[in-house]
């Protein structure tokens, strides 16, 4: 049985799918995207840079680093290439588990479980919120091992998560079980811009008319990554993550989404 979807409001997911040229949105979604176009005309860029720093990370641990487990926390509606198709394509064997709490991602997750015959993907429903349940499911329990090494995927996801110590809390008790030779994928929001004003004013309209949310300082991002050992070129601003020609070049003061990789010890 489907989840009842509202789409008498704008959801966060769908105006995500909009701006990345998606299908799976609604007319209140386009509206309250062209809305903060508007107000922020690079954001369709922006995102698809986004999404090119996860294909990119997702291909070095691959094929570089010889990662074989992804957890992908916050998978939103699924666009191709999924996660599972990039590692794959790198690595037939390579096993992911997908994790979302919205109903609206379980409608599509169908998409999200076409793996290689070598490899395997699952679809967990779940909120970030609770690290442990996600770690002790039985999608997790019965697709990884997690005595060898895992990519943690948690990409334009905790800005969602207002609370700076929660948000610290929570991937520091993702990571804590995972073994050494693991990783953190992770890309954030950030409020440093030069056209400051202009960027809160787009950031008021979001949370607002879509979901609550905080944008990051560069420190204040870079201290998810404690403990860790970032990997070059550290982290920066999405395009500029070990660029390949995929996806927009952006300008860094307009790029305001902050990318990282790091390696567990």
């Amino acid at each position: 049985m489907n989840p009842e979807i509202d789409t008498s409001k704008p959801h966060s997911a769908r105006v995500y799918d909009y701006w990345l040229g998606g299908k799976n949105n609604y007319e209140v979604d386009a509206e309250t995207g062209r809305r903060f176009e508007q107000m922020w005309p690079g954001v369709r860029e922006l995102v698809a840079a986004n999404r090119a720093f996860m294909h990119r990370a997702t291909r070095h641990l691959a094929r570089e680093a010889g990662i074989r487990q992804f957890l992908d926390i916050g998978t939103g509606i699924p666009t191709e290439p999924n996660l599972h198709q990039v590692a794959q394509a790198e690595a037939p064997d390579c096993r992911v588990v997908y994790a979302d709490n919205d109903p609206i991602v379980l409608q599509y997750a169908q998409a999200l479980l076409r793996s290689t015959p070598e490899g395997r993907t699952a679809y967990l429903h779940a909120d970030v919120t609770a690290p442990e349940a996600i770690l002790s499911s039985m999608e997790v329990r019965e697709t990884l091992d997690l005595d060898r090494p895992v990519a943690l995927s948690l990409v334009a996801l905790l800005h969602f998560v207002a609370d700076d110590e929660t948000a610290y809390e929570i991937v520091a008790r993702l990571m804590e079980p995972l073994p050494s030779g693991s990783y953190l994928v992770l890309s954030h929001g950030t409020a440093d811009t030069a056209e400051p004003e202009k960027s809160e004013r787009a950031a008021d309209f979001y949370r607002s008319n879509v979901s609550d949310g905080q944008a990051r300082s560069h420190e204040t991002v870079l201290h998810f990554f404690d403990g860790l050992e970032l990997i070059e070129p550290g982290l920066v601003p999405a395009p500029r993550w070990r660029p390949d020609g995929e996806g927009p070049q952006i300008p860094d003061h307009r790029a305001l989404i902050h990318a990282g990789v790091a390696r567990k010890p």
